[in-house]
């Protein structure tokens, strides 16, 4: 298959990923307790810090050595964090971020902004690894960790008071964003190739600011932050097993 199409393909099916985590709550409307919201964040956090680590960063510095992967990384990183100061967004624990003046968009769209910078480099991820022999491990690698990240949104949707429905179409709306990083840098990549280690580079720093920045000072502003730092380690050890047994 192309590396495009592939890239495009791969992260369509990580992007719906998520939707599976909302699928319990069209079923049933329970509130689900803010310890399993941390332990499955944590979860989720453990599976992209491997990722991270094994599938883009170590790629990055092989195809293209040191010093394209700090430009590639800081870059990453710094973007992210341009975009959490400059967007306004809502986080439903952390609440709003953004410019000082709050903006007057509705609530659920600046949650819904602030899922879209955290999955844009996601998706990003999946579409630059379909020209590496890591696409099928960074694939899986999203996807899993988008079932309890999807899990987790759908959980704080149904705990606000939104009905059934609307949760699961949001739910699965934060997934589809994957789609557009996704067809980013694949496309990117088929136009210009020799960008792909700092591409990797790229994905990898925004993905472990969204780590260090939101999800982890999320899980530990709870109570509950010992279990999320299990439920890190446990989802960092299962992943590194799944890159092992793909790779």
């Amino acid at each position: 298959m192309n590396p495009a199409l592939k890239g495009i393909l791969y992260s369509s099916i990580a992007g719906m990923a998520t939707a599976l985590g909302g699928i319990p709550f069209l079923l049933w409307r329970r509130e689900v307790s803010r310890k399993t919201l941390d332990v499955l964040l944590g979860f989720a956090a453990g599976v992209m810090l491997a990722a991270t680590a094994f599938s883009l960063v170590v790629p990055s510095i092989n195809l293209g050595g040191p010093l394209q992967f700090i430009v590639g990384f800081t870059l990453g990183a710094v973007f992210v964090h341009i975009m959490d100061k400059f967007t306004p967004h809502e986080h439903l624990i952390k609440g709003y971020e953004g410019p000082l003046s709050h903006s007057k968009m509705a609530k659920i769209w600046l949650f819904v902004i602030a899922i879209a910078i955290h999955n844009f480099p996601e998706g990003m991820a999946v579409g630059v690894g379909a020209f590496t022999k890591e696409a099928i491990v960074i694939a899986v690698a999203i996807g899993v960790q988008n079932i309890p990240e999807g899990t987790a949104v759908a959980a704080s949707l149904t705990g606000a008071g939104y009905k059934r429905g609307r949760t699961f179409w949001i739910t699965f709306l934060t997934g589809a964003i994957e789609i557009i990083g996704g067809l980013i840098g694949a496309l990117l990549i088929a136009i210009a190739r020799p960008l792909l280690p700092y591409a990797m580079a790229f994905a990898g720093g925004a993905m472990l600011y969204v780590i260090s920045d939101e999800i982890i000072p999320e899980t530990h502003s709870g109570g509950f932050e010992l279990l999320s730092t299990y439920a890190l380690v446990i989802g960092f050890v299962v992943m590194t097993l799944l890159d092992n047994l793909l790779g």
